[in-house]
This record gives C-alpha cells, structure tokens and sequence, in this order.
C-alpha cells in the first residue's frame, strides 16, 4: 500500500529570513526575462476565465520554478501557471507563485506587472516578495521582520505604513485600473474626499506598504497568488489585511479554489478593526 505523502515542514521566521536574498534573486531573474519578451511579437493566448496569458508569464515560471527546486524541493509550490497540478489542502509551509501579475498591464504596453512570491506557513504569508521589472522596483517583507523597498543600483531601504490620516483628511486608495466594482465603490464612497490611486497588479500593495496610500480595497475575487506576496509586505511594513468585516485570510485551503472572496489591505491597522 502506498503512503500517504508527508506533509511539507512548516518553515519559520528565522529559517526564512535565510530565503530572503536567493527568492530575491529568482524574482529579480524571472523579471528580466519578461521585460527580455518583444511584447509587439509575442503570442497571446486566453485562459478559460478569459484573461490573458503570454510567452512571458510562461517564462517567468520556469525560472522560478526551477529556481526553487533546486533551493527547497521539500517545499510545494503552488502557480498560477500550473493551478492543474495543486494538491490541496497546503499544511506547513508552500510557495504561492504568480509569475507575472497584471498580465493585462504588460500587453497593453504598461509598466505595472509584477513577479509575486510569498512563503506561506500554515495558512498564513510569512515571506513576500513583489518586484516590477519595468519599474525597477522590489518590495519585499518578512512578518516580524520588517519590510523594505529596493530600488536599482541603490541600497535597500526600510518602509513602513502610514497612520490613518486623521478626522476630515482625505484618505488616499489605491484602485485596480482593470478591476473596479460596485461594492469598491461603495467603500471608497463611504470616504468623502477620497484621493485616487490608479495602478496596475501588486504595485498596490507596495505602494501601501511604503505609506504612499492608506488603504487598498478588492471587494469582490481574485486569486490567492494575486494577494499572497503583498499580503506579507504589508503585513511586514506594520498593516494589516483582511476580509470585509475585519477577519484574517486563509490560503492554500482546499474548499475556495484557491480565491480570496475579498480584502482590504489597510496601512493602519487600527482601522480594520
């Protein structure tokens, strides 16, 4: 009879701090061979939910997916670009991969698509990692660590959240230029005087968790490697993410198909409770 597999370990905050520098390296290198894709040639192919997918994000996730093979095999990695191979439930530790987010950004010729990595242990993102190849940009967090941005040929510098801005200051949000619905909407709504940010993929999350904006709301699905990384930025950078109604997200559970119903990534944590 055959075994049952063994669940992976569950890696912890000191072992991955140790992970910080070579996912780094691997997102840097997955980010240099999409920006190396002639996007006025390339093929363009269209996934069964109707979004995009190129020779770039297939790049990408070779890269990284051989990159992590070799640095922690023990581990599982579940992509976006291999979905068809997740075996859910996730116990310990994963990887939770998207290889090039915002893929609509990168065809209409954009520069905010990023590579996203995080580490996620149980059910949680301890480790995170959002780069942007084109913006020459990398955010990158470890829970209880703390959280800093990279910026080319400069050194790393730490980042932090910004405090709500107080009674009758306008709040600053960060808005998907692809993804808007009513009920975002409805929450920027209840912000008067709410100031826009219109960006494209995980460079929201970056930009709060460097304190550029205060809030980023997603009040309707996506996918949990659309969040993962930036969730642990954030989280790294002093916020805090949650559902609508305050709750944490879980990931890599078996019984949502792996989509996060909704969230909102706060840069002050005190107003989500």
């Amino acid at each position: 009879m055959n075994k049952p597999p063994s669940p992976a370990p569950a890696i912890e905050r000191d072992a991955a701090a140790a992970l910080m520098q070579p996912l780094t390296d691997l997102v840097i290198r997955a980010g240099a061979a999409i920006l190396a894709v002639n996007r006025g040639a390339m093929r363009i192919e269209g996934k069964l939910d109707g979004s995009p997918v190129t020779e770039a994000d297939f790049a990408a996730d070779r890269i990284i997916a051989d990159g992590l093979a070799r640095l922690i095999p023990e581990v599982p990695v579940l992509s976006e670009e291999r979905v068809d191979l997740a075996k859910p439930p996730y116990h310990g530790s994963f990887f939770l991969v998207d290889p090039l987010d915002g893929t609509k950004e990168f065809v209409a010729g954009r520069s905010e698509f990023t590579v996203n990595i995080a580490l996620v242990t149980n059910g949680t993102p301890l480790l995170g990692i959002v780069g942007a190849p084109a913006l020459g940009l990398i955010w990158r967090g470890l829970v209880g660590k703390g959280a800093e941005r990279l910026k080319t040929n400069e050194i790393a510098a730490p980042i932090h959240t910004r405090p709500h801005p107080g009674p009758g200051a306008p709040w600053t949000v960060a808005v998907s230029r692809s993804h808007l619905d009513s009920r975002t909407e409805a929450f920027i709504a209840q912000r008067p005087g709410a100031v826009r940010e219109v960006l494209g993929s995980a460079v929201k999350f970056g930009r709060v968790a460097e304190g550029r904006v205060d809030v980023y709301p997603r009040l309707a699905p996506t996918s949990q490697w659309d969040v993962a990384a930036g969730h642990a930025v954030v989280t790294a950078a002093g916020g805090r993410i949650t559902d609508a109604r305050g709750a944490p997200l879980l990931f890599g559970n078996a019984d949502t198909g792996f989509i996060v119903p909704e969230f909102i990534a706060w840069g002050d944590p005190a107003m989500a409770s």
